[in-house]
């Protein structure tokens, strides 16, 4: 698979702020690629370095397994700050401008349009949109000439269920076609839906990355109570059972190995003397996960 973009060991400063720090990802043609990290976590410093807007520290990118030029730029659609439109004019003439700047064709700011699903919309100004709208028009200037990679920062960011609904269906739909998209969120929903591969960031370093379905455990979690649960836990630690135990609140949280289940885990306990007083069973979410891995 050909690589889209190739980060090795980048880093950015701020004068005594180090905001990204040894980031190193590779993004493969067709993947749509989450960043994910808290507010400040380096996500929006990192796309705007390998868009060429800031300069970094140290570190290198490559764009389509060459040097970043005008050429990788013109196969880039890009969102990084919300465009600046002209609220007294129609969605297509602030496209149009978008179409010249581009060296695009009226064509394609209708596909654009028609995407977004604001084409019925082309004569209105836009200042008489909404703010779901409103968004869905800057994903629209960005594929104003049909870019083959997209990078969008924080898309769905202050939209309500519907909007976010709205733009997850567009980014969904350019996925359809084989573009390569490159998402920076802090909405881990938002990753969970679309993405297919991530990588999470904390203070400005990735503390992991993979396929959004490996780092989401297909093991079992099981919360239990018993009496004496301390000293339960230091038997299921050398029973084999679990790959992983940890106190979470009041509850003791078993992570099975994968050919466990919760019905042995509550036999052997049993067995052991240990009647469990509760036993919930959950999968491990994108959510558990990334709390564990940026506390």
């Amino acid at each position: 698979m050909d690589t889209v973009l190739k980060i090795n060991h980048l880093s950015k400063n701020y004068g005594n702020i180090q905001a990204v720090r040894d980031v190193s990802l590779e993004v493969k043609k067709g993947e749509v690629y989450g960043i994910l990290g808290p507010n400040g976590s380096g996500k929006t410093t990192t796309l705007a370095v390998v868009l060429g807007i800031l300069n970094a520290n140290g570190g290198s990118y490559q764009w389509f397994d060459e040097a970043f030029t005008k050429l990788a730029r013109r196969r880039i659609g890009s969102l990084i700050e919300t465009p600046n439109f002209y609220p007294y004019l129609t969605l297509w003439e602030n496209l149009k401008i978008v179409a010249t700047i581009k060296n695009a064709s009226e064509k394609d700011i209708n596909y654009a349009l028609g995407v977004a699903d604001l084409l019925k919309r082309k004569h209105t100004k836009f200042g008489h949109l909404s703010l779901g709208m409103k968004q869905r028009m800057s994903i629209a200037s960005v594929l104003v000439g049909n870019p083959e990679v997209l990078v969008l920062d924080e898309p769905t960011n202050g939209l309500d269920p519907e909007g976010f609904a709205e733009v997850r269906k567009i980014i969904q739909s350019q996925a359809a076609e084989g573009k390569t998209i490159i998402i920076a969120s802090h909405i881990l929903d938002e990753v969970e839906k679309v993405c297919s591969h991530v990588a999470i960031l904390k203070s400005g370093e990735i503390v992991a990355n993979g396929k959004v379905g490996e780092l989401l455990s297909s093991e079992e979690t099981v919360f239990i109570q018993a009496e004496n649960l301390y000293e339960l836990e230091e038997i299921l630690i050398r029973s084999g059972l679990a790959s992983k135990i940890y106190m979470k609140d009041e509850d003791l949280a078993v992570v099975l190995e994968s050919d466990h289940n919760s019905t042995e885990l509550s036999k052997f306990c049993f067995e052991k003397g240990f009647p469990l007083s509760k036993i919930v069973v959950k999968k491990q979410s994108l959510e558990d996960q990334f709390l564990q891995l940026v506390k």
